[in-house]
């Protein structure tokens, strides 16, 4: 487990956390928050007013395969005075491993964008469908209907169907559902997903005008990693960053992917990847907003 308190020592500005009064903390950036439009709890106003209130100055918006909170989180920046960028983070897959790639700056109108999303939803949709149906056949007396309430939007993650579970009593915490007891990978309760490659991903974020950045690396879904080698061959597909900074790295992991970032001139971001549950990480990742402004030129070249 990551110890925040050691790592804010040794890493000054970067990690912060919310009631951190020292005015190194005041502003910068938390580049990946999920809000209602994907598995968030928090609405996109709802996380501009939380980055109002804890004194960050600049946030992503980077819900899963989804833009549709996007419209709603730029009006309350404008409105309260906070920098929102356009984000989204694509789930996918290489070979057996789950990676996320996060887009910056994206154009949440591309075609292609807009098409792709759209056969995510309705894959997401019937992948709960077929999850819940096997929870049923296992004895897991949940809804359909309730997962979609427990939603409360067209997004339907397995985070939604976890909650159902722990609803009804099923589970003693959300974790136990991501086993291979139920909804885990590989589970007797498991669906596979919509496969989308990162290749696929990474041109994607880039023909919708953003920048692409790996998500993660040190903490992914499966709680592996990703060494020097797959970073180097996401490189070579284009990749423009790598999310150094996250609030589940070790400080060894954030030295060895800084290291990594600098030797393939990749752009370095960070995030806490805050879902607004009970564990509330907003801003224990707190980017200097030199961070945004390399984005920023990124685009411009």
């Amino acid at each position: 487990m990551t110890d925040h308190e050691t790592i804010r020592k040794k890493t000054g500005k970067v990690f912060a956390s919310p009631g951190n009064n020292d005015d190194n903390f005041i502003g910068g950036a938390d580049l990946h928050l999920h809000t209602t439009a994907s598995d968030g709890t928090l609405t996109p106003y709802q996380m501009v007013k939380f980055a109002k209130e804890t004194g960050i100055s600049a946030i992503a918006i980077t819900d899963h395969d989804s833009t549709s909170g996007l419209e709603e989180a730029i009006s309350a920046g404008n409105d309260l005075g906070i920098e929102v960028i356009p984000g989204i983070e694509l789930s996918t897959l290489d070979g057996e491993k789950e990676v996320h790639i996060l887009g910056y700056f994206i154009d949440p109108s591309n075609i292609s964008l807009t098409d792709l999303l759209s056969k995510m939803i309705r894959a997401r949709d019937n992948r709960a469908v077929a999850m819940v149906q096997k929870l049923n056949d296992l004895g897991v007396d949940i809804s359909l209907e309730r997962v979609r309430e427990l939603s409360g939007s067209e997004f339907i993650g397995r985070p939604h169907i976890a909650r159902a579970m722990l609803e009804k009593g099923h589970i003693k915490e959300q974790a136990e559902a991501f086993t291979t007891e139920y909804i885990g990978r590989g589970g007797r309760a498991y669906v596979e997903r919509f496969k989308l490659t990162p290749l696929q991903a990474i041109q994607l974020i880039k023909g919708a005008q953003g920048i692409s950045v790996l998500a993660h690396p040190g903490f992914l879904g499966d709680r592996s990693t990703l060494d020097e080698k797959h970073i180097a061959r996401y490189a070579d597909y284009g990749v423009d960053g790598m999310e150094v900074y996250y609030s589940k790295h070790t400080l060894q992991q954030v030295n060895y992917y800084l290291n990594i970032a600098l030797k393939y001139n990749l752009l370095i971001t960070g995030g806490s990847d805050c879902h607004g549950q009970k564990d509330l990480l907003f801003g224990v990742v707190r980017l200097p907003y030199k961070y945004v402004e390399a984005l920023k030129m990124q685009l411009e070249r």
